[in-house]
């Protein structure tokens, strides 16, 4: 990208990022039993799903995966990120609801959180009518769509909602910029700046950091008790990092069952790079194979 001087997200803008991510050449993905795009009610309007039912998920009871993009809450598409979900769905033999949540600038905070919490509700009530067990509900996503997984899980617990079986976080934003020294090693990254972490943030969230929440900012949580175990995923080369990995110890001193991974070698937005890096499917196998494990674990198990 620097011998392209390709400029930083923050100086692109919004509709350029949006149409550099949809027009990415990526090779399918894993074949599916099934993939259903449907629209589900929700408190914005109605919510683009796709569901994806691997060929390993049992007809009934299966456990499910709801997944939310990457894409700094501005872009990203249930086009641009269905290779991402049918290697989820594959790995983890879960059937995966993929949500195409209201981007920012166009929808600001909560519509997105909101949209992530209502389809997570929506698949709990009607899991058997998808051959889901409503006690083997996940939730995840990478990058932004990491911090609406974890922000779920909080409003989950805090307002008596679904009871989550695990949460997965993949290098998720969990908090504004932050003077860290990743941020001070990496924040110049070609693929992801402190720049355009400032950019991205403010276009959702607002540029007034006053006014954050835990759901929009899970790292403003206070309590991480009794929340749905975790895998929570950093990469080496990302300036997000020791953010993510400050909040997986912030798990697991909460007493929360938590796998805290770091990928050497990589960088943020790895889960993308399947296709052309070994590392990234090697990473992808090994999430993908703690969820299956957490999956495999009966209701008993749950925490809390």
């Amino acid at each position: 990208m620097r011998e392209h001087a390709v400029p930083p997200m923050h100086l692109q803008g919004v509709e350029a990022v949006r149409t550099t991510i949809e027009s990415m050449d990526r090779p399918p993905g894993p074949d599916m039993r099934s993939v259903t795009g449907l629209n589900i009610d929700g408190p914005h309007g109605s919510i683009p799903i796709r569901i994806y039912r691997p060929h390993s998920a049992p007809a009934t009871d299966a456990p499910a995966l709801v997944w939310f993009h990457g894409g700094g809450m501005i872009m990203g598409s249930l086009d641009s990120f269905d290779r991402m979900a049918r290697e989820v769905s594959a790995g983890t033999g879960a059937v995966v609801v993929n949500v195409d949540y209201r981007l920012a600038p166009e929808f600001t905070f909560p519509v997105a959180n909101d949209e992530a919490y209502a389809a997570t509700e929506w698949l709990v009530a009607h899991a058997t009518d998808w051959g889901v067990s409503p006690s083997r509900v996940a939730v995840g996503g990478d990058s932004a769509g990491g911090g609406l997984a974890a922000a779920t899980a909080l409003r989950a617990r805090n307002t008596a909602g679904p009871r989550l079986l695990q949460q997965i976080l993949v290098y998720p934003g969990v908090e504004r910029r932050q003077d860290r020294p990743s941020m001070r090693e990496f924040g110049d990254s070609p693929l992801l700046s402190a720049g355009d972490i400032d950019w991205m943030k403010d276009l959702y969230l607002g540029d007034d950091p006053a006014t954050d929440d835990e759901y929009g900012i899970p790292a403003l949580a206070r309590d991480l008790s009794n929340l749905p175990s975790a895998i929570v995923v950093s990469a080496h080369g990302d300036p997000l990092r020791d953010g993510v990995e400050e909040y997986g110890r912030r798990l697991q001193d909460a007493h929360v069952p938590t796998a805290l991974i770091r990928y050497p070698g990589l960088a943020h937005g790895f889960l993308m790079q399947t296709a052309t890096v070994s590392r990234a499917r090697v990473a992808m196998a090994e999430i993908c194979a703690l969820a299956s494990a957490r999956f495999a674990a009966t209701a008993n198990d749950l925490p809390g």
